[in-house]
Parts: C-alpha cells; structure tokens; sequence
C-alpha cells in the first residue's frame, strides 16, 4: 500500500481527470465515484491529474487510486508521492499551472492535414480485407462523391504478421503504385501497427534471439490474450527494440512514401507491473514507452496512453457504439472536454456513426441515419474528424448531404482550429475546452452537451434522437448564430436544430 491522503470537498467544488472514459462522470464531486489508475485500465488516455474548479490540484508521477465519497476525495495506492496545490483562482488558472509544471508542451504540432481536413479509416468498409483495389475504390468514392480529401488510414491486415511490417504481397500487388495514386488524389496515407509480435513466427525467433520481448515474471516471452488472439510484446523500453520497431517503419516510409501511422493497441490492460523489461517499469509505463515511440512520426494516432500530455500526438476517442447513449454519440463531448483538461489537446472523436462494425453491414436494420448524421455534426467543430463507414453507402442522399455539409464546415473552420492547434502546442491549452474553463464565474461545471471552440466560437451538438430544437446556455456576451441570429447572454435559450443544422455561435467582440 502506497500513501493515503484524504482531502475534504469545499462547497460548490467540482473536480476533472484521471481517465478520459470518465468523461461521461465529470465533473467529479457530486456522486460517489471511485477510480484505479494503478493501472488503468480503460480503453483511453489517462494521466496522473487531478484538477478543481477551486483552484486545488493533486498530481503524481506515477499512478494512484483515487474515490470521491461524500465531501471527501481519497487517495491511495500511489506507487509514488503524492503533489498537491491550492489557492488558485479558477479551473483555468489551476489547469495552466499544472499544465506548466508537470506536463509542458513540447512546442511541437502533429501533422497539420489531421486538424484541416477530416481523415478517413478504411476498418469499417473492409474490415480484415484490406486489398489494394479496395483501398483506391474507398478513396476514389470519397472524392467522386465531393467530400474534402484528407488523411487516409489503411487499418489492420494490410501488413504480413504482427510485427511483419510488410504489405501482404497476396492482397497488394502494387503498393508503392498504390499509394502514389492516394497522394494524386490528395490524400496522406497512414498504416496501422501495435507494438505485439506474431508468436511462432521468424520474426518472433528472431526478437526473441536478440532479448527484444517483453518478459512474464517466470522471465518466459510474455505471451497475452487480444482482440485479435495471442501475442508476445516488444520490450520498448529497450532502445534495440525501440531501435527495430523503427527501422521497420521508416522502411515504409522511405519506400512506399508512407506519411504515417496509427499506433493502437499498447494499452497498460496488456502488461502487467511484474513484467521484467530492460528498464524496469509498471504496465502503465509500458504505455508510455509505446506513445513515446509516436513522436519519431508527425502523423500519428493513438488510442491509448499513460501521462503523454502536451506531446504531438493525435488522441482519438476510444471505439464507440452505434448508440445515442454514454457509450455512443453521448460520450463524445463530454469525454473530448476530458482530454483537454488532462492535456490531452489533440483529440479526435471516435468514427464518425460509431466505430463498431456490425451496423453497417449492407444488411443491416439498425442504422439509424439520423444518428450517422450527428454525430458527423458532433465532430464536425472537434480539432478533429474522422469517417470510417462511407456515409454515401449507408444514408439515403438527404442524410448523406447533412454529412457532407459537416465535412466542408470542418474544411472551412480549418484554419482556425489550426491556429488553436499551434496555440494547444506553445501553451497546452485545449482546443476545445469545458464552458467552465472559458467562464468560470459562470456556473457552468455541468453543462456537458456544449463546448467552446477555443474561447469565441460556442458548439452546441443534438445528441439526443428527434430533437429539433434543444437548450443552450450562452454566457455573458453577445453571440452570433450560423443562422444568422444574435443572442445576449448569459441566457438559456431553446433554439431550432433541424437535422441540417449543429448550431454553433461566435461571441461578437467589442472594439
């Protein structure tokens, strides 16, 4: 057992961060609510913060326990000691404090294209049978049905094994040709990878020969159960396998023009705090190790990561379902003002309708269009946006053009999420950020289905079926609608939202 602290609520006080799954939990304070992040376990970003619209904060470098009781937040089995802090003025001054201190931007911006134009996944139309001639039919529809060309990610089976990292030359007759046409096209090309390793493999033999893998306690090649069956795992935190991982990559890179990678799997789920590796470390730090190895590409995504806050790395969501509720459409905001407030600034929505599969098979009954469409217009005003199902295949033309509009609002608010983007990497601070982060003396903790794009544009999201109007709440100033309309603030307004519409509102500045 590591240290434990125990620190009583203040009135009125609301807390955010540890795991960004519990998005849909924040803010933390009002119900009992209890998280282990020693090691955590979620299938997201989590980082060793915890941050108070009060101004107080608790910070480790390692992963601690943490519960919120009534009026008490206790810590506990923290592997290391314990910061706290208090005395400043609201979320945001406490935020850019810790922010400052314990995970400080690295000044550097991930590939530009991810926050200007949306990227598009190939997993959810070809799922294992990603094939050359599928790949250029995909990105030849996308364009020939006017959506905005962007980054291209060919998902998993295009390589040989894991840890192969070669095209499968039965599905890719052509690769380099491939990917030249993809460029033509005006697309950058991502290819998927993890850091597990086929076992029964030459590559295995030959990593395993080398002392490359991870180790069980038994000091045995740590063999572990995944989505997609058993693998042995690269010990990251040997700078030889680091070294090979590499090397493999920038094979691709320099002989196909592959612009980059989505890095998934690596989460701590996936090792365990007795593993033996070359530097010792926990499952949690085995995560970080794998996130650590991104910043060697400028396009990047991951889906899983321990405390690698303020790095150049997209963040996208965790998969979602085809569902309106807290583990579909109902997350994405509230779990994307999460990664903000733990520094996690470059955030993707999961795929756009939800990244689970079976609904989009060609015979399915459980589309349901209206939600395929907000949660395009969900994303739409996100640092990021990402489609995987073609929506020109699976919505009837009306739905298909709501989509599309969403697309080219992304495209033409480019710029200016780009300009947040730069700012997210000089000062850390979210792109897209909790009402209470921009106006804290406001009230505003929970709202939870409206976010500020930077601190003038405010995104207020249908998340709920059949709504064709819903509430929002405008603070102080006076707000310009996309229809046209001019609201003064601070109000609750009920507004019209037609399935065409993601309201949206630029706070009007006085000169």
């Amino acid at each position: 057992m590591g240290m434990q602290i125990k620190i009583e609520l203040l009135d009125g006080e609301y807390w955010w961060g540890g795991a960004v799954a519990d998005g849909i939990r924040m803010p933390f304070g009002k119900q009992e609510f209890n998280r282990q992040l020693n090691p955590a376990l979620t299938p997201n970003q989590a980082n060793p913060i915890l941050i108070s619209n009060k101004g107080r904060f608790i910070w480790s470098e390692e992963p601690f326990d943490f519960a919120y009781t009534e009026n008490l937040l206790e810590i506990e089995n923290g592997k290391g000691d314990i910061q706290q802090g208090e005395g400043y003025r609201n979320l945001r001054d406490v935020y850019k404090v810790v922010q400052a201190k314990f995970f400080p931007s690295a000044g550097q911006l991930p590939e530009p294209l991810m926050f200007t134009s949306p990227q598009y996944n190939t997993w959810i139309e070809l799922m294992y049978d990603q094939e050359e001639e599928k790949i250029l039919e995909y990105a030849e529809a996308i364009v020939a049905n006017g959506m905005p060309p962007g980054i291209l990610m060919i998902d998993d089976n295009w390589q040989e094994d894991y840890g192969v990292w070669t095209f499968h030359s039965g599905r890719f007759k052509n690769p380099k040709k491939m990917v030249e046409r993809l460029h033509q096209l005006g697309f950058k090309v991502m290819l998927w990878t993890c850091p597990f390793i086929s076992p029964d493999s030459a590559v295995y033999r030959k990593l395993l020969a080398e002392d490359l893998l991870l180790k069980n306690e038994e000091g045995t090649p740590a063999i572990r159960q995944w989505w997609n069956g058993y693998s042995a795992i690269l010990d990251l935190t040997n700078e030889n396998a680091f070294a090979w991982y590499k090397q493999k990559l920038d094979y691709l890179v320099e002989n196909y023009k592959i612009d980059g990678f989505k890095f998934d799997a690596g989460d701590p789920m996936y090792y365990k705090d007795s593993d033996i590796s070359t530097v010792p470390t926990h499952a949690n730090g085995h995560a970080e190790m794998f996130a650590k190895f991104g910043r060697e590409y400028r396009l990047n995504e991951y889906r899983a990561c321990w405390k690698m806050a303020g790095e150049p790395l997209g963040q996208r969501l965790c998969d979602k379902l085809h569902s309106w509720g807290e583990n579909g459409l109902g997350s994405l905001i509230p779990n994307g003002l999460a990664q903000g407030l733990m520094g996690y600034a470059f955030t993707c929505p999961d795929m756009i309708g939800g990244g689970e599969y079976l609904n989009f098979l060609s015979n399915s009954e459980n589309l349901d269009q209206e939600l395929f469409v907000r949660y395009a217009q969900c994303s739409a005003l996100f640092p990021m946006m990402q489609f995987s199902a073609a929506p020109w295949r699976v919505l009837d033309d009306e739905h298909f053009g709501y989509c599309l509009e969403a697309a080219k609002l992304h495209e033409r608010f480019g710029n200016e999420i780009l300009h947040l983007a730069k700012h997210a990497a000089t000062t850390g601070e979210p792109i897209i950020r909790h009402m209470a982060y921009v106006f804290p003396e406001e009230g505003l903790e929970e709202v939870n289905d409206q976010f500020m794009l930077g601190d003038e544009i405010l995104v207020a999201p249908v998340v709920k079926k059949g709504m064709t109007e819903r509430s929002i709440l405008f603070p102080s100033g006076t707000w310009q609608g996309d229809d046209g309309s001019m609201i003064q603030g601070p109000c609750q307004q009920l507004v019209h939202t037609p399935i065409s519409r993601l309201p949206w509102y630029r706070r009007e500045r006085n000169n």
